[in-house]
């Protein structure tokens, strides 16, 4: 005989107010026209948030994998109530201007969870996500409203094969570089464009989709080693009715995103985004989940983690393998079992296991036949794949994706571009010297505004075979795809009055990954004089979303958030 649900007592849940007692008879007819039962409407209501969309296959299966997870949590002894919020997919928004709804996208989706979770007086969440920014909103949600939450990522899209070797979408964006230097003919370029996306699923490189969703694991948000599975794999749907029955388990014993979310976690997580190559992005989601507890964490803290972080996991875009690899060789909780090896992890936080993270770890088997996770004592390379730098060109400091380089400093003379787009078409033209410091600016969180990412333009440049042969700077961003020297995030920004924002063609910059320093040889008698008579450049943007977020957004080092978070909060969510 099947035993039946567990009961939980309302009285002191979110759903009371929209459920319990005489007064709320007119909000029950509701649920009663979607044909709940009385005993559906006296179990607590698990908001089930879904990315899902027809935008990109990294979230196209994220709908059925949320229906799924329905069968979890009634098993639990919850009522699952699902709903969905938008997505910005970075790969089709690349390189236009488009880009500049990305970053914007990760605020709406942690407001719109928020506010939908809010209104209907939810007692707990499930999220999916699938692609860039929709991770770390997902997030930020769970930790802002502090409900029993569980993160769900999609899944990675498993590589595509060209030409006899695996290839992600970044191989296209490269070939668009080859194209234009014409090593790249039209009919090799179209047949790679058909076959580097091979199905559904986020892009398989340690992208800043699988970035972020090592990040679920590592600081004990997701389901220990659920993360990496492909979004094809049937495991998904293991995974998502798992996710439904555990959150009602965190729900019975009150267990808290914040409870879990410590500042020991987000260091945790650091490091694994940084033993991994990870991508630059996580230097602006770290901070704004932080800010969302609470918890001050900002890009020199992620920086200072970065710094004595191995690098362990030989992923693209600067090592060979895809997620797929890492999970069958193990997955996060390989990495970070090599972490807590070297003494690099702490072991003590909670995950919504109910368990802390060293004890999920303690269930793990070293696998010493892959070859994608190397162990403590042989990394790649000592120092992390991401690093800091502060400097004269920077004081509010900038970053770096340093895995699979070779050369860690260069120092030559700014070409100065004031958006991506003249950059863009000047690589084209094939304009740009051997030496030369690209500069691109304007492109920060205000000045963008939107911090647009910069892929177009650094894949081309690695496509011309210049990508070892400049640097590019800029106070916009990059995607957790690009490679090469390409340093984001330079704080202050251009519309703040930043010295990129006096640098001049010609200038000299000299960047040194090694000593975490970035500086702009001009004295500082010349930048006074240059500050004095720089103008702000007028936005194009006197309206909507892109002007609101301008006036809001804070800056990149402290991960560009755009409200005072937990620290200035007076009572949460989920004590109403």
């Amino acid at each position: 005989m099947t035993a039946s649900p567990p009961r939980f007592d309302k009285s002191r849940l979110p759903s009371r107010h929209v459920s319990v007692g005489p007064e709320r008879a007119p909000h029950r007819s509701y649920y009663y026209a979607m044909g709940m039962s009385e005993d559906e409407i006296a179990r607590p209501f698990v908001a089930i948030a879904s990315a899902g969309n027809d935008s990109a296959p990294c979230n196209t299966t994220l709908d059925a994998q949320a229906d799924i997870c329905r069968q979890g949590v009634e098993q639990g002894g919850g009522t699952p109530r699902r709903f969905n919020t938008i997505t910005v997919t970075d790969g089709i928004a690349m390189g236009h201007q488009g880009m500049k709804a990305s970053l914007v996208s990760r605020e709406v989706i942690a407001d719109s969870i928020e506010l939908s979770v809010r209104g209907h007086c939810y007692d707990a969440l499930v999220g999916f996500a699938g692609c860039d920014k929709s991770l770390p909103g997902m997030m930020m949600a769970m930790l802002r409203l502090n409900v029993p939450s569980i993160f769900v990522y999609g899944g990675s899209i498993l590589p595509g094969r060209f030409e006899d070797h695996d290839v992600t979408v970044v191989d296209v964006f490269e070939a668009v570089g080859q194209h234009a230097a014409g090593n790249c003919p039209l009919a090799r370029l179209t047949a790679l464009e058909k076959v580097a996306c091979p199905g559904h699923g986020a892009c398989g490189g340690q992208f800043t989709a699988n970035t972020m969703a090592c990040v679920g694991e590592a600081i004990g948000l997701s389901l220990p080693n659920s993360n990496m599975a492909p979004a094809p794999y049937k495991s998904r749907e293991e995974i998502a009715i798992a996710a439904g029955r555990q959150v009602m388990d965190l729900l019975a014993r009150n267990l808290r995103p914040r409870d879990i979310c410590t500042r020991a976690a987000f260091e945790n997580a650091a490091r694994v985004v940084a033993a991994t190559g990870g991508s630059t992005n996580a230097a602006l989601h770290l901070p704004a989940m932080a800010n969302e507890c609470g918890i001050e964490f900002d890009l020199f803290d992620v920086a200072e983690i970065f710094k004595s972080t191995p690098y362990v996991a030989d992923l693209k875009p600067g090592g060979q393998y895809v997620a797929k690899d890492m999970h069958d060789a193990g997955g996060v909780y390989m990495v970070m079992k090599t972490l807590l090896d070297g003494g690099l992890l702490d072991p003590s936080p909670m995950t919504v296991t109910g368990r802390t993270l060293g004890e999920n770890i303690e269930e793990v088997t070293w696998n010493p036949d892959q070859k994608v996770i190397h162990a403590f004592s042989a990394p790649l390379s000592a120092t992390g794949g991401v690093v800091g730098l502060k400097g004269s060109l920077a004081p509010d400091g900038a970053i770096v994706k340093v895995a699979g380089m070779d050369r860690l400093q260069f120092s030559g003379p700014a070409r100065v571009f004031e958006c991506e787009e003249d950059a863009f078409a000047a690589v084209e033209a094939r304009t740009i010297e051997d030496g030369s410091v690209i500069v691109i600016r304007n492109e920060g969180p205000k000045g963008g505004p939107g911090m647009r990412e910069m892929l177009a333009t650094t894949a081309a440049l690695y496509g011309q075979g210049m990508g070892e042969k400049v640097a590019l700077i800029t106070d916009g961003r990059f995607s957790g795809a690009t490679r090469g020297f390409c340093i984001g995030h330079v704080g202050p920004e251009a519309a703040e009055g930043g010295p990129i924002a006096l640098v001049e063609d010609g200038d000299i910059i000299s960047i040194d990954a090694e000593a975490g320093t970035i500086d702009l040889a001009v004295s500082a008698d010349v930048l006074a004089a240059r500050h004095e008579r720089w103008e702000r450049r007028p936005t194009e943007y006197g309206s909507g979303a892109l002007w609101r977020y301008a006036q809001n957004v804070g800056p990149a080092s402290k991960g560009a958030i755009t409200h005072p978070g937990a620290v200035a909060e007076t009572r949460c969510y989920a004590d109403i």
